[in-house]
């Protein structure tokens, strides 16, 4: 067990010790649980106000601490270096400091070390231990402290509801505030390298460009874009139908005990690694629609659209069935009810009432799987090759943007490369559309809600 682990079991104890002891404190100040109503909180809520005292400060200063401490340890170490290995560019400073880092974890042996990594690896271990020690014995007294201070300042008119509340939501916003910048951050990489590339190749023959080959610097996006539209539409016209009718069926056919059993198993697909998904259309998907092909006379290429779009699509129906079956759901029983008594029969319900009021949630849980689809690389990587064949016909070979960016970071060309600097671009493009198709999902399960809840 490592010594965060361990801090955080003893952190966790003192939190159960003092929910416990403010709990009876309450109590305590009240004359017992006869006199409960005098209290203006819960017990429970003296209990956890006490806990989060200690467990807050605690693991704040835990989350800077460990962020923080390597960084200042290998200052440190590298502060303890001869002062002409401290003046070397910062590329051999690093790799020193990699060797010094490996000898200290053991991956080197000290007969293969030079004396001055072998001193400033013990070095690095000396502080370390010194740091994790430093770091267990301020968490403690922070989590008693803070735990202290709270469980006597528990009294019947200490509003602990209130100011637990408060608590969780500063740590809400927080968190909130945490996605939101990771968002602009993610952003604002992509969008930054990608305006590199772009005064490298100009943007309009990236876009519309026809030819898409790096290795000769051409940089035509439209067989990648074409190739991604290919597969995600044969996805798609597999998933719609049958996620659509299997939620039909479950929401308005299905017995109790049947829909129990097949929607779970259902949703199975969706807990599915994509990777397996890959092998299954590499070993088994793609050389049957080749043989079959081939035994009617039709040309089907071993890796192709049509192989790489069937699998997709079979990956994708729970997005779509569970969805659909949730908002065929929503629909209120008085729109059945009223169908029902004038006449129409449980089909002409379905497709002339229920349908219609559920088209709004189908359409953003389409839209939401076309995104996924979009968003696919292994199936692709597997059973639809590398090829960037500007072609409609799903028997052949092509490529997505998600495959292209996997390619274009792999390799040992130089970061700054257009080469490399493509992957930017391209996941610029993929950022982009996946957002607008996200928007309007939204929009549209939106507008949904408005109506029938």
């Amino acid at each position: 067990m490592t010594q965060t682990n361990l801090l955080i079991l003893v952190l966790l104890a003192i939190m159960a010790v003092l929910y416990y002891f403010a709990k009876q404190r309450a109590l305590t100040t009240v004359g017992g649980a006869s006199n409960i109503r005098q209290l203006h909180s819960l017990p429970g809520h003296y209990g956890i106000y006490a806990a989060l005292w200690a467990a807050v400060p605690a693991f704040l200063a835990l989350m800077i601490w460990t962020s923080a401490e390597d960084w200042l340890v290998t200052k440190l170490v590298v502060s303890n270096l001869p002062e002409q290995v401290q003046q070397l560019p910062a590329a051999e400073l690093s790799l020193i400091i990699n060797d010094i880092k490996n000898m200290a974890a053991g991956d080197v042996t000290s007969a293969d070390a030079i004396a001055e990594i072998k001193s400033a690896a013990d070095h690095y271990n000396n502080l370390k231990a010194i740091a994790g020690a430093a770091k267990f014995v301020l968490i403690l007294v922070l989590a008693i402290v803070g735990g202290l201070i709270a469980w006597r300042s528990v009294a019947p008119k200490l509003r602990a509801r209130n100011r637990i509340e408060g608590i969780f939501r500063v740590i809400l916003i927080l968190c909130s505030i945490i996605a939101i910048f990771t968002t602009i951050g993610i952003v604002l990489s992509v969008l930054w390298e990608s305006l590199i590339f772009f005064r490298e190749i100009p943007f309009f023959d990236f876009l519309f460009g026809t030819h898409w080959n790096p290795s000769t610097n051409s940089f035509g996006a439209i067989p990648i874009f074409a190739g991604t539209l290919l597969i995600s539409l044969i996805a798609l016209l597999i998933a719609v139908p049958i996620g659509l009718m299997s939620a039909v069926y479950l929401s308005e056919y299905a017995g109790s005990r049947v829909r129990a059993f097949a929607k779970p198993l259902l949703e199975i697909l969706a807990g599915i690694p994509t990777v397996v998904y890959g092998f299954f259309a590499a070993l088994t998907v793609a050389p049957f629609f080749a043989n079959a092909g081939r035994s009617i006379g039709w040309d089907i290429s071993p890796e192709s659209a049509l192989a790489a779009g069937v699998v997709m699509g079979i990956m994708i129906i729970p997005f779509v069935s569970s969805l659909s079956d949730d908002v065929i759901n929503a629909v209120p029983m008085a729109m059945r009810e009223a169908s029902y008594g004038m006449g129409a029969t449980q089909s002409e319900t379905i497709t002339k009432v229920i349908l219609p009021a559920a088209l709004p949630g189908i359409v953003g849980s389409v839209l939401l799987a076309a995104s996924r689809a979009i968003g696919e690389t292994m199936i692709v990587v597997m059973a639809a090759g590398l090829s960037a064949n500007l072609t409609a016909n799903p028997f052949e070979a092509v490529t997505t943007v998600t495959v292209q960016i996997v390619t274009a970071l792999v390799g040992d060309q130089e970061f700054d490369s257009p080469k490399t600097l493509v992957a930017f671009a391209l996941g610029l493009v993929l950022f982009v559309v996946t957002l607008a198709l996200n928007v309007v999902a939204l929009h549209v399960v939106r507008k949904y809600r408005e109506q029938y809840e």
